[in-house]
C-alpha cells in the first residue's frame, strides 16, 4: 500500500508536500478543495474527523494530522535526510520556530485574513479582524526575522523548520505583504531548492518561480 498525502496547493500543506519529495518518498497525492468543503465530507471526515489538511495516510493505513506531527514523523522516520538537526538545542530551536509558525503567523495571523468570517460573523467588524491578523504577522515575522541573523535556515541548514517557515513567506509574496530583510533572504534561498521548485511547479504556482 503506498502512503496517501491529502493535500490542497498552495495551502499549509504545500510545507508537508516538500518534506516528503526532501526525503524521496513515493506516496500518492490527494487533492482536497477547501472552498467546496471537501474536508468536512464523509469520505474525508474517517480520514481526518478535524476537518483539517494535511492528513498523511501510512502504509499500515495509519492516519497522521497536524502539520507539525507529519512534519516530526517525516524526520525520526528518515534521520538520514536530517530533517532534525542533530544537536539537542538546536532541535529544540527547530520545534520552538515551526510551533510559533504553524501556531501563530498560521492560526492567529494568516487566518484572519484567509477566513475573516470565522473571527467574525459581522461583516462590520471584518476589517479590523484582517487588520489585527496584519499586526500579528508583522510582529511575528520580525521575531523570526532575528532568529534568522547569521543564518542561511532557522539552525544552519535545511529541517522542518524551514518548510513550515516558507509556506507562510509564500503566502506574505502571493498577498504583497512584504517580508523582513532575514525571512526575505531565506525564502528566495528555498525557492532554489530542487525539491521546493518541484513542489511549486507541480502544485501550479510555477510562476514564482521565475
Amino acid at each position: 500500500m503506498t502512503m496517501t498525502f491529502y493535500m490542497t496547493p498552495g495551502s499549509c500543506s504545500t510545507g508537508i508536500h516538500i518534506l516528503l519529495e526532501e526525503c524521496g518518498l513515493i506516496f500518492e497525492a490527494s487533492i482536497v478543495n477547501l472552498l467546496a468543503g471537501d474536508q468536512y465530507k464523509a469520505d474525508y471526515a474517517a480520514i481526518n474527523p478535524k476537518g483539517s489538511i494535511p492528513a498523511l495516510v501510512l502504509n499500515d493505513g495509519t492516519a497522521l494530522t497536524e502539520f507539525s506531527a507529519i512534519a516530526w514523523w517525516l524526520a525520526r522516520s528518515y534521520p538520514k535526510r536530517k530533517l532534525l538537526p542533530e544537536d539537542l538545542k538546536d532541535e529544540v530551536q527547530a520545534l520552538s520556530v515551526m510551533n510559533y509558525v504553524v501556531h501563530t503567523l498560521h492560526t492567529q495571523g494568516f487566518a484572519r485574513i484567509f477566513t475573516t468570517e470565522r473571527f467574525a460573523p459581522s461583516r462590520s467588524d471584518h476589517e479590523s479582524v484582517k487588520a489585527q491578523g496584519r499586526q500579528i504577522i508583522d510582529k511575528a515575522f520580525a521575531i523570526v526575522n532575528r532568529e534568522l541573523v547569521g543564518r542561511q535556515y532557522v539552525v544552519g541548514h535545511f529541517t522542518i523548520a524551514d518548510a513550515a517557515l516558507f509556506y507562510v513567506e509564500f503566502w506574505a509574496d502571493r498577498i504583497g505583504i512584504p517580508l523582513p530583510a532575514n525571512c526575505q533572504a531565506h525564502y528566495r534561498r528555498m525557492l532554489t531548492r530542487p525539491a521546493v521548485r518541484q513542489v511549486l511547479a507541480e502544485e501550479g504556482y510555477a510562476s514564482v518561480l521565475r
